[in-house]
């Protein structure tokens, strides 16, 4: 009896010890959960969230005219959490239920797998109960839009399971198109062109959202806890889409044809300082070229474009006159030990400088420098810095490089640095300190900034307008900008450019330029020529000042300014005038119309015939055919229809039609029409004849 009482006690202190033990758990776990639950849950909660910052809507990057250079396009990766209570409830009936139809609408949107395949996909998403199933990877706006109304989907994220997650990608939509100008922002890559300068406007302001961690990582957006971010602005650039694919196919053209190492030409807007065109161009090793640098800031040897600047110098100073003579001793000529030659050997001796000029002889531009500064080289160096030549525009891009200009007293100065100067040599500028330079004296001295960013928009709103500035009233007196025109003039009159614009319809002043240039360590054996033109047109009355440089392969062929840089320059400028100068001023000076004064319109057979009848007014059809479009012409208030047949084979000729009827005619042929202006067609950017392709842009501009 003892040996049992004494188990029985020792069981039931057992049991009374366990029950003790139990009661204390249970009570431990009641005091965690009820009384510091939200503790533990706050502290959870902050393992698990987090505060992460959401970029803005990054600002879009347009072109004067209206196009988007650079923009923010949506993108979107589509999730299911198939551990989503909503899509779990009673047993799965929900997607059950939607398994087949929405099956079919992924496979008829997507078209990357069958209807079997995304429902096998689904099937076994479910059943493994993933929480962040990736279903579609960066998809377009507009099939996320579709998506939203599929089957289980349109039951909203709660009940289907789909989450969400936007991303911003950003776009140039006509790619190399002034890429290095533009520049394009991208994740972990480095800003360059208007992106960066103008990051700030561009980017917004950020906001902040709170995120819940879940299996793998992953971060879902928590409803209702976010600020949401501020959207950047948009800029409006001084560019023009239709001169920079003008300019961007003429330096192609040339430089796949001469096989060209790198180049660059810029289009300026002579009184305002406008850049409206940059094209940079490097070859690559696969033999394409694709905007790899911004050569057009950087310096080089510019060679006999910088003779303008050894020209304003010698006439400000009243050295010489352009009816002064120097001899150019046949073109060669001994200093210091060192020969100048002419690049063409020409046997001329005595000539004025205005022919020395013209023939861009070196000799003459080193003579008359060393005649001049050579007992004062400080006076000539001081000559270039009041140009700017030394100096940076200003240029609103990120980049631009300082010219390199040797000075008496420094090691980079010898007995030769003077003459060597005077004609482009031992010395290094921008291609934009050269068309700046150049632009002041088209624009009678006035030296203008050169500018990207002409305003600035908020929500469709312009907020800030770009004004053109003005670096420098007067270069230099009237007397000797009206001497710097003459000479470029007959550059291209009677000198190095003559047999380049002997047929041209209008007057361009401008010089041809062409540097040996050292190739690093081998030195100028290689034979390599950077070839150059600079000018502007009309010479009469400016309207654009161009700069083309050119650096070509070794012992190539062609190397010389007039056959290399300049014919690029006459396409640009052939092409600008026709599109642009040309019209305006037929317009300005067919102001003054009378009811005695021809008139004539183009439009829709059946849209003219309508509005005589309604107006009664007399006419005289010329034509008996049934052509879908008339010319509608008015002579002392008689009104006559022609017949105008159009050939859609090649680009038809627009000029006089409506906008409605432009738009009804070419996007029938394939054409994306981009109009400025109101009323009739003045200028088309795909010229009349010309080929095109489906889904090319035209650009046309209204009276």
């Amino acid at each position: 009896m003892d040996v049992k009482k004494d188990i029985l006690w020792r069981v039931y202190l057992s049991y009374i010890v366990m029950v003790i033990i139990c009661l204390a758990v249970f009570a431990k776990a009641f005091y965690i959960q009820q009384v510091q639950g939200a503790s533990w849950r706050s502290m959870s909660d902050s393992l698990h969230q987090k505060i992460e910052e959401v970029d803005a809507e990054r600002g879009t990057i347009y072109s004067e005219d209206g196009q988007m250079l650079s923009t923010s396009v949506p993108k979107f990766n589509i999730y299911i959490d198939f551990a989503a209570d909503g899509l779990r409830e009673k047993s799965g009936v929900r997607f059950r239920e939607n398994l087949d139809s929405l099956s079919f609408c992924l496979a008829n949107l997507f078209n990357d797998k069958s209807v079997s395949d995304y429902k096998h996909l689904l099937q076994q998403g479910f059943k493994n109960r993933d929480r962040y199933f990736l279903l579609q990877k960066g998809i377009s706006y507009r099939q996320y839009e579709s998506l939203k109304q599929f089957p289980l989907v349109r039951l909203g994220k709660n009940k289907s399971g789909f989450i969400v997650d936007e991303q911003t990608i950003r776009l140039n939509p006509y790619k190399l198109l002034a890429y290095r100008t533009i520049g394009l922002d991208r994740e972990n890559a480095q800003k360059i062109g208007l992106e960066k300068t103008y990051d700030t406007l561009l980017k917004g302001t950020t906001g902040r959202r709170l995120v819940r961690y879940i299996a793998g990582g992953v971060s879902i957006p928590v409803d209702d806890e976010q600020i949401e971010p501020e959207n950047g602005k948009d800029i409006v650039t001084t560019l023009d889409v239709f001169i920079q694919e003008v300019t961007e196919n003429a330096l192609m053209k040339m430089m796949v044809g001469n096989e060209a190492v790198h180049g660059c030409a810029i289009v300026m807007e002579t009184k305002t300082g406008k850049v409206k065109a940059i094209a940079n161009l490097g070859r690559r090793q696969d033999g394409t070229y694709s905007e790899d640098y911004n050569y057009a800031i950087s310096p080089s040897e510019p060679g006999s474009t910088f003779k303008l600047a050894t020209m304003m110098s010698l006439l400000e100073d009243k050295k010489i006159t352009l009816n002064s003579v120097v001899n150019l001793n046949g073109g060669s000529w001994q200093i210091n030990g060192q020969t100048v030659f002419d690049s063409e050997q020409h046997g001329k001796f005595d000539v004025t400088v205005k022919d020395a000029f013209a023939l861009s002889s070196n000799v003459g531009m080193a003579k008359l420098a060393l005649a001049s500064y050579g007992n004062n080289p400080r006076r000539f160096i001081q000559h270039l810095h009041e140009m700017h030549l030394d100096t940076l525009t200003g240029i609103d891009i990120t980049g631009e490089r300082n010219a390199v200009i040797p000075k008496p007293g420094t090691r980079n100065w010898s007995s030769i640095s003077l003459p060597w100067m005077a004609f482009g040599y031992n010395i290094e500028v921008t291609p934009l300190q050269t068309a700046t330079f150049y632009n002041a004296v088209a624009n009678n001295g006035k030296m203008m900034k050169p500018y990207l960013l002409s305003a600035v928009k908020e929500e469709g709103e312009v907020v800030n307008v770009n004004e053109p500035k003005v670096l420098i009233e007067k270069i230099c007196s009237e007397a000797t900008i009206q001497d710097l025109k003459t000479c470029l003039e007959a550059v291209c009159a009677g000198g190095t450019a003559k047999e380049l614009f002997k047929n041209s319809t209008y007057k361009v002043a401008g010089k041809t330029g062409t540097a040996l240039v050292a190739d690093g360590n081998r030195g100028y054996a290689d034979q390599i020529y950077q070839t150059s033109f600079a000018g502007y047109f009309p010479a009469n009355d400016p309207q654009y000042t161009i700069v083309v440089v050119i650096k070509n392969k070794p012992q190539a062929v062609l190397h010389y300014g007039a056959t290399v840089a300049g014919p690029v320059f006459k396409e640009i400028a052939d092409r600008l005038y026709t599109n642009y100068v040309r019209q305006v001023n037929y317009m300005s000076t067919n102001k003054k119309i009378d009811s005695t004064a021809t008139f004539y319109y183009t439009g829709s057979r059946q849209d003219l015939k309508q509005l005589a009848s309604r107006l009664e007014c007399g006419q005289k059809e010329i034509d008996s055919a049934t052509d879908e479009w008339l010319d509608v012409r008015i002579h002392k208030g008689a009104v006559s229809f022609l017949a105008k047949p159009v050939d859609v084979r090649t680009m038809p000729q627009l000029r006089g039609m409506g906008l409605k009827d432009v738009v009804v005619l070419c996007e029938n042929i394939g054409l994306k029409v981009n109009a400025k202006g109101k009323g009739r067609v003045l200028t088309q950017s795909i010229l009349p004849g010309q080929s095109y392709a489906k889904g090319q842009i035209l650009n046309i501009e209204l009276n």
